[in-house]
């Protein structure tokens, strides 16, 4: 019975221990299976991470190559922008081989009323009032026009090239005093000069006729009615075009940071007489008697500038030959020293010039007045550019030779003139090539007859001035 029920339980339990194995065994399997999935995927994923920071090296060496070809063309980049610096720009036409010239200019018209007549002239050339004279009067004046040929690239020597300047303008008077005249101004050589340069060295030379170096041309007071006469003009603003040469030397050549440049110059000299001084007769021309200057200029460009620069000459009154006779003093010096410059923050502008001298009347100093006469004087102006097209104003300037010296020249070279201040405001739009401006100028000049009296005499202009540069 026991056997039995033994060989019962074995045949029913044999099939189930068989089942529970087989599913074991599969469950192994399965496991087995998965785990060789997960094995290729990690392997996989492994495959395709190095493949990830392969790619990632190949990103990063072409970056360092693009970025070393950048550096490259940037090199060739700057070094091309050197050579066509180097190389003139095409010309508007040639006169030789390698010799470039250009043509520039502007023309301008101006619209003017004044109270009285002027000294120097009226409408774009007025400047102070003519003591005595009275009566309104208006026009149109055209003669601040101008056009010059710039020359460049002509081959000297070594490292030296040359070139030339050629400037007139209309204000050499009017084609005789009949009906049509005013209509007729003639032409008048401003400057005409030759340049040397070397661009190794930063030196260069001026050899001609051009202004001499107390004439503040990079420190102008701004107007579009007075240019060649520019505002303050023998009342603040000094100096005069003559033929002479100057050497120029830049001090911190190839350097970076402000630019400092000394200028040295000879000019021809000139006096009122006596002689004619049409013919190189006068005292101050006799024997070449020449003007001496310098200038030191420091800038940083567009900020702003300052410079300074000394006059001295000897005037001999005995004229050529030394024959005629000579009023007062018969040999003295002329002397002066000269303190200018602009600073430009943001959109103000600020210039200044301040200088003080002695028988300077041929470089337009003691109020055009010719003797051994002190003079002191400068300028001020204030300009603010409200946007890129509107900007205005405001000048201020003087000039006050010594009074006791003026009459002991009086009727020997001076004219009686004691002080005078001229004061200025204008608005200017500008578009392009073009500029428009509104401007009211207001002088007054002090001034004597015999040396007792004293008169006080005052103008007015108002003008309105179109004017177009090429």
């Amino acid at each position: 019975m026991f056997l039995a029920l033994a060989t019962l339980g074995l045949t029913v339990t044999a099939p189930a221990l068989a089942q529970k194995s087989d599913k074991r065994d599969a469950q192994i399997k399965a496991l087995k299976a998965l785990v060789e999935k997960q094995q290729q995927q990690l392997d996989q994923q492994q495959q395709d991470l190095k493949q990830m920071h392969e790619a990632l090296n190949q990103l990063q060496n072409q970056q360092t190559q693009q970025q070393t070809q950048i550096q490259q063309t940037q090199q060739v980049q700057a070094q091309q922008a050197k050579t066509i610096a180097a190389v003139p720009l095409k010309p508007t036409f040639s006169s030789a081989p390698g010799v470039s010239v250009a043509l520039h200019g502007f023309i301008d018209a101006t619209a003017f009323s004044q109270s009285r007549t002027f000294t120097y002239g009226n409408g774009q050339n007025a400047e102070f009032p003519a003591p005595g004279e009275h009566g309104r009067l208006s026009g149109v004046d055209v003669r601040n026009t101008r056009f010059w040929l710039d020359l460049t690239g002509g081959k000297v020597v070594g490292d030296w090239t040359g070139g030339a300047r050629l400037e007139m303008d209309f204000f050499g008077g009017f084609n005789g005093t009949g009906a049509y005249s005013q209509q007729q101004p003639l032409p008048r050589l401003r400057q005409a000069y030759m340049t040397l340069d070397n661009p190794v060295t930063g030196s260069s030379f001026k050899i001609g006729q051009m202004w001499d170096l107390m004439f503040p041309l990079d420190d102008l007071p701004t107007s579009l009615s007075h240019i060649a006469f520019p505002l303050g003009y023998g009342t603040g603003v000094i100096g005069w075009r003559f033929p002479g040469i100057i050497f120029s030397q830049d001090l911190n050549h190839g350097s970076t940071g402000p630019q400092w440049r000394l200028d040295v110059g000879a000019f021809e000299g000139t006096w009122s007489g006596p002689g004619n001084p049409l013919n190189y007769l006068s005292a101050g021309n006799a024997g070449f008697r020449p003007q001496i200057e310098a200038k030191l200029h420091v800038e940083q460009p567009k900020d702003w500038l300052l410079f300074a620069a000394a006059h001295w000459s000897k005037i001999n009154l005995a004229g050529v030959g030394s024959s005629a006779p000579t009023p007062i003093k018969r040999e003295f010096s002329s002397t002066a020293f000269e303190l200018g410059g602009q600073w430009t923050p943001g959109p103000w502008v600020f210039r200044s010039v301040a200088y003080s001298g002695r028988g300077i009347g041929q470089i337009f100093g003691d109020l055009s007045q010719f003797g051994d006469i002190k003079d002191t004087g400068g300028y001020v102006m204030g300009g603010y550019k409200f946007d890129p097209n509107w900007s205005a104003n405001l000048f201020y300037a003087m000039s006050k030779p010594n009074a006791r010296e003026v009459i002991r020249w009086l009727n020997n070279g001076a004219t009686g003139l004691l002080k005078n201040r001229q004061m200025a405001a204008n608005v200017i739009y500008s578009v392009g090539d073009y500029s428009f401006a509104l401007e009211w100028i207001h002088a007054m000049l002090d001034s004597t007859t015999n040396g007792n009296n004293r008169t006080r005499t005052t103008g007015n202009q108002v003008n309105v001035s179109a004017y177009y540069k090429f």
